[in-house]
């Protein structure tokens, strides 16, 4: 049996072998047993998250993470007004235009936009800077869609994306690529037109070219945000 005390030395080590996991307000902390590991702590970016959260998943012996990283937010912000504007991006989304959606406020839920005919249905929660999005919606794009609006709002340190797709559908590479490039296209700060997109086993690989470096970075945030993206290799290259 690997002793709990070795299994948390690997996932140290692992942890900081990667430098773009950066931990913004002391180490990241980490308790485990059981097979249970949990880790918790601010990181300054979505991608030191997500590396941090598969270095530790391959480490022999955990069987099962608890997830309490934060992303330091791009913006101080109060949970009502993270609410709000999580709240206003879903209402504004054409691709979310036939969903009710209902916020949490004061601990009862709220309309939204209610529609008496509609079968989807998305539930906003926000507590301690953490989106939480509950529901159901008839396909994994939408899904995808509106964790990254959620990503979106400056104030959000986290975004737990809980939303079911119903009828389920099977996921696939394709459905990922398509969604990283329908969020490119959307993002006003980004042009699109001459980014390739692939996906292979949850890594997506951006290739292509940007005119400016801030786009290169924001094109990779993007792809990050998007539900279902372990790992990003960004080759965008700057145009001269």
């Amino acid at each position: 049996m690997t002793d709990d005390r070795d299994v948390l030395d690997t996932v140290r080590s692992a942890l900081h072998s990667k430098p773009r996991i950066h931990a913004t307000d002391g180490p990241i902390h980490l308790a485990f047993a059981n097979g249970e590991l949990t880790m918790e702590g601010e990181v300054d970016h979505i991608a030191g998250k997500k590396l941090g959260l598969e270095a530790a998943a391959r480490v022999p012996g955990v069987s099962r993470i608890i997830d309490r990283l934060r992303v330091r937010p791009a913006a101080v912000m109060g949970d009502g007004e993270i609410r709000d504007k999580v709240r206003d991006a879903l209402l504004e989304e054409s691709s979310l235009a036939s969903c009710t959606i209902r916020v949490w406020v004061k601990g009862q839920i709220e309309p939204a936009r209610e529609l008496a005919d509609a079968t989807d249905a998305i539930d906003v929660r926000v507590e301690g800077g953490v989106v939480t999005l509950d529901g159901d919606v008839s396909g994994p794009g939408q899904k995808r869609m509106a964790g990254v609006l959620a990503w979106w709002v400056p104030g959000s340190r986290d975004v737990i994306n809980g939303i079911g797709v119903t009828p389920p559908e099977q996921d696939s590479e394709a459905a990922v690529t398509d969604a990283v490039l329908q969020v490119l296209e959307k993002d006003p700060f980004i042009n699109a037109e001459s980014i390739q997109v692939r996906t292979r086993r949850a890594v997506v690989t951006l290739d292509g070219t940007v005119p400016r470096e801030a786009e290169r970075k924001l094109a990779e945030d993007d792809a990050w945000y998007v539900f279902g993206v372990d790992t990003v290799i960004n080759r965008l290259t700057v145009r001269t």
